[in-house]
């Protein structure tokens, strides 16, 4: 028997009015009757009688409700069983190597108050997989940068950040307020592995095809990007707000598309957590800005 027909016939007995339990369901009042309806189908039995003033249940309704009480606490019961013996819920949130502190302490706090008993861990990922281990079941959220391939991911934006060039003090370019990627064109940017997101790749070699541009140090992380850049004297770019170390500026670039960071999850894997983390993101982001 359907666990959720039962739950609404419940709430309908309970209330006594189909507005009334309908409400709380937090549904509409139409697919509420249908379901009732097609409870009293499935059983061959009129259930409820109904008139203007609300419903009252029949003595086949009356038996019905005593034994879906039951039903519906076993269920609940077996559910707290299964939850203890599986021990505290965990999260695995995948990010982006060095990527941890995107979201700030915010983020943190709204999560733990909504589920204080959830383990959060947390996947680091080099750039090679911008989805953080997603595909692979390695996390079950991703704080990361876009763009990548989304096929069978969901994907909500948290915000845009604008991006930069990364050069070393005393560059003839560090002085400048802002630059464009035409003022780069010549210079040697670092590279991303062979097997990388083609998307992801494009975006962080300046929009322009792997092949196009001067190629530099291959790198996986941004402590390798920054040494890259204060060594060998490589170019790449960084979205505002990436600590430097000393040596190196961030000049901003008027003409590349902003960085946008995301939270993403893979599609029809989206249980109720990832769901409540992902909203919390969101909600998060949008009040820090």
């Amino acid at each position: 028997m359907d666990l959720r027909l039962l739950r609404y016939f419940v709430a309908v007995v309970d209330e006594r009015h189909f507005g009334r339990a309908a409400a709380r369901l937090r549904m509409t009042q139409p697919p509420l009757s249908r379901a009732i309806q097609q409870l009293e189908r499935d059983l061959g039995v009129v259930l409820l009688l109904r008139s203007v003033a609300g419903v009252e249940p029949t003595a086949a309704g009356n038996t019905l409700y005593a034994e879906a009480r039951t039903l519906l606490d076993q269920a609940e019961r077996a559910r707290a069983l299964v939850r203890a013996a599986a021990g505290p819920a965990t999260l695995t949130v995948g990010i982006l190597a060095d990527g941890a502190g995107e979201t700030g302490d915010r983020l943190a706090a709204a999560f733990r108050r909504r589920h204080p008993e959830v383990s959060i861990r947390f996947r680091e990922a080099d750039f090679t997989d911008p989805t953080t281990g997603l595909r692979a079941g390695l996390a079950d959220v991703a704080l990361t940068r876009s763009p990548f391939d989304e096929t069978g991911l969901s994907v909500r934006v948290l915000r845009s950040d604008p991006v930069g060039i990364v050069l070393r003090h005393g560059d003839p370019l560090a002085g400048r307020t802002s630059l464009r990627l035409a003022d780069v064109a010549d210079r040697t940017w670092f590279q991303l592995p062979d097997g990388t997101d083609p998307l992801w790749r494009e975006y962080w070699h300046g929009t322009v095809p792997v092949g196009e541009r001067p190629a530099g140090p291959v790198v996986r992380t941004v402590a390798e990007c920054q040494q890259a850049v204060l060594w060998n004297g490589a170019t790449g770019i960084a979205p505002r707000g990436h600590a430097l170390p000393a040596g190196l500026v961030w000049v901003p670039l008027a003409d590349m598309p902003p960085s946008p960071l995301v939270v993403a999850w893979v599609t029809g894997q989206d249980n109720p957590l990832i769901r409540s983390f992902a909203k919390t993101a969101v909600v998060v982001s949008g009040k820090s800005r």
